[in-house]
């Protein structure tokens, strides 16, 4: 999950500049995503997220790291493209519900890299998702994502990144 987990905080890192729906309000006179989603990070977090997945798939060749998923260049593109995708359309109905940036949204903010990223394999990549995602992987994911996504927050919170711990 490497290449789904970390798009998200390299691109708060390293984003800013043009957002990507460029200022426009939706119908409801609400911003589509809001100033947080920015070209750069999202162009940013995809590189930083195939760039660690062709290191895994590097390093699962070099030192055979059989009990992993073996990665490919589709998978990791597709999780890391994923779960940007995944944290912009939660991003768009947080601006709906009228929740500001940076506003708690519980199980949303977890999990919307998971979801962007397993609905892009399950419709790019199924063979993929089903032969390397085991139930017992699925279920730690679950288990692991929220204490990732908290712990994250709180260092990007502690090193000024973020404006809210959460």
């Amino acid at each position: 999950m490497l290449p789904a987990y970390l798009p998200n905080p390299v691109a708060a890192l390293c984003g800013g500049g043009t957002p990507i729906d460029l200022g426009k309000n939706y119908s409801d006179n609400r911003r589509l995503f809001g100033d947080g989603k920015t070209w750069r990070g999202l162009i940013v977090g995809i590189l930083a997220g195939v760039l660690i997945g062709l290191v895994q798939i590097w390093a699962s060749g070099t030192f055979s790291f059989g009990m992993l998923p073996q990665q490919t260049l589709l998978s990791v593109t597709l999780l890391a493209i994923g779960a940007l995708v995944g944290d912009l359309v939660k991003s768009f109905f947080k601006r709906r519900l009228g929740k500001e940036r940076g506003a708690k949204w519980p199980v949303a903010d977890q999990y919307d890299l998971v979801a962007g990223a397993f609905l892009l394999l399950l419709v790019f990549d199924p063979a993929w998702l089903f032969s390397q995602v085991t139930l017992a992987a699925f279920i730690c994911i679950l288990i692991i994502t929220p204490i990732l996504h908290r712990a994250v927050n709180i260092i990007g919170f502690l090193v000024k990144v973020k404006e809210v711990p959460w």
